[in-house]
């Protein structure tokens, strides 16, 4: 157990379930008299009386040791069946939840868990089982912010050795010995197995475990320098999609997975379909595409940009009639300013198929082309307000006037949010 991770004067929250493993380091931390401990133990509720069994040998353990106990409970099956999500996704939830409360509660700055050698290699094992890139089979971190692990690289042989040699009592959880979950026939068949065929192999897999952290931990370095180039749009998360599609792959994917936890706030376990959704999305020649993504969040290209979003495709503008005046037109920025009274046919409505302007110039362009001309994104093309009447466009908000109509200057459109006349600015 190194000290590097408990370092002297730490106050640390110590996770027993009963089990070897954490009375083992429950005992190891007793022993140091440089840290304030207390105990913590969850009861998840699931195997009945051997639950409870559990939670109160703990009690009686932490009294006999002199180690203060905080002690929580939580339907796990409920919760699962409540969220849709299996009963080890649920347990690790409710039971981390538990844990950061109550070290919160007790003023501890560390949460310390179990985990050895054996489930490290076990999580490996699952990851690439799963067909988990560098990320996955990384393995487990021994620390992640303040929950640290300290018996990451201690074998499950030497705790039931440390346990024996100091006749420390333990309970063991019957669902252990279940072959019906994974990582039990993991544990049970296949890392026998692979020390069959090469022994010392987990004590060798936990010697290369730090090596490939270390190679994630330098691409995932260089993947946040690329993610610091994004930004804010009111609530849209915005980055140049040349950034992502000229990154190397390991790079890129990696940058793409940290916009998404961005944009979901940190509530987001994407998959390798949806990061490589997005790496399209980035890679491609459409200016205007979209991915529709879990947690109701998209990803959409904007011409040169990438943009995260929760904002729903906004609707088509209503047609509106003017009056003389000012005309804010709701839902956008935009007012439109008409200098005399209106006449028959006149009104602000979205665009039409056909609709074109013409320029200081004299040359005529669609307002299709003059959209893609400006790079305005395609969700916006319809929100946008044209002013027309019966003889055609009179004038388009971003665009400026039509100047082939004979009525194009008792028309303004003024952008409220900068202040400026479009008009003006295109006559200029």
């Amino acid at each position: 157990m190194t000290r590097e991770l408990i370092p002297s004067g730490s106050r640390v929250l110590c996770a027993v379930s009963g089990g070897a493993d954490s009375i083992c380091l429950l005992h190891l931390l007793s022993q140091r008299e440089d840290v304030s401990l207390t105990a913590a133990h969850f009861n998840h509720q699931l195997r009945g009386a051997e639950s409870d069994r559990d939670e109160a040998f703990v009690r009686d353990l932490c009294r006999g040791w002199g180690i203060p106990l905080t002690v929580g409970r939580g339907d796990v099956r409920a919760w699962a069946t409540r969220e849709k999500c299996s009963l080890e996704e649920a347990g690790r939830t409710l039971r981390y939840t538990f844990l950061f409360r109550a070290a919160e509660a007790e003023d501890c700055s560390l949460v310390a868990t179990a985990h050895n050698a054996e489930d490290n290699a076990e999580t490996l094992l699952l990851h690439l089982l799963r067909g988990s890139g560098l990320a996955g089979i990384a393995g487990i971190t021994p620390q992640t912010h303040n929950l640290v692990r300290p018996l990451l690289t201690t074998s499950r042989r030497e705790i039931e050795a440390y346990l024996a040699g100091h006749h420390i009592p333990h309970m063991e959880d019957s669902t252990n010995a279940d072959d019906a979950y994974t990582r039990n026939r993991v544990r049970h068949q296949l890392i026998p197995l692979l020390e069959e065929m090469n022994p010392g192999f987990v004590r060798r897999l936990t010697a290369a475990i730090p090596r490939l952290r270390a190679d994630n931990d330098y691409l995932n370095d260089l993947a946040w320098q690329l993610f610091r180039n994004a930004g804010r749009r009111e609530e849209d998360l915005v980055i140049p999609a040349s950034l992502i599609s000229e990154a190397p792959g390991p790079i890129a994917s990696r940058a793409v997975r940290f916009l998404l936890a961005e944009a979901a706030e940190g509530d987001w376990d994407c998959s390798a379909a949806h990061i490589e959704a997005v790496l399209s999305l980035c890679r491609g020649a459409v200016p205007s595409a979209r991915v529709s993504l879990p947690r109701q969040l998209i990803a959409r290209r904007e011409y040169d940009s990438l943009v995260l979003t929760h904002e729903p495709e906004p609707l088509p503008l209503e047609p509106m009639v003017l009056r003389e005046g000012d005309n804010p037109v709701p839902g956008t920025g935009w007012t439109v300013r008409l200098t005399g009274p209106p006449w028959p046919g006149l009104s602000v409505r979205p665009r039409q198929t056909g609709d074109e302007l013409t320029l200081p110039n004299g040359h005529k362009k669609t307002l299709k082309k003059l959209f893609i001309d400006q790079k305005i994104p395609r969700l916006e093309r319809d929100c946008t307000p044209v002013v027309a009447d019966d003889r055609g466009v009179i004038a388009v908000a971003g665009l400026g006037p039509n100047l082939s109509h004979p009525c194009h200057g008792q028309v303004r459109i003024i952008d409220q949010r900068k202040g400026e006349d479009i008009h003006d600015e295109h006559e200029r």
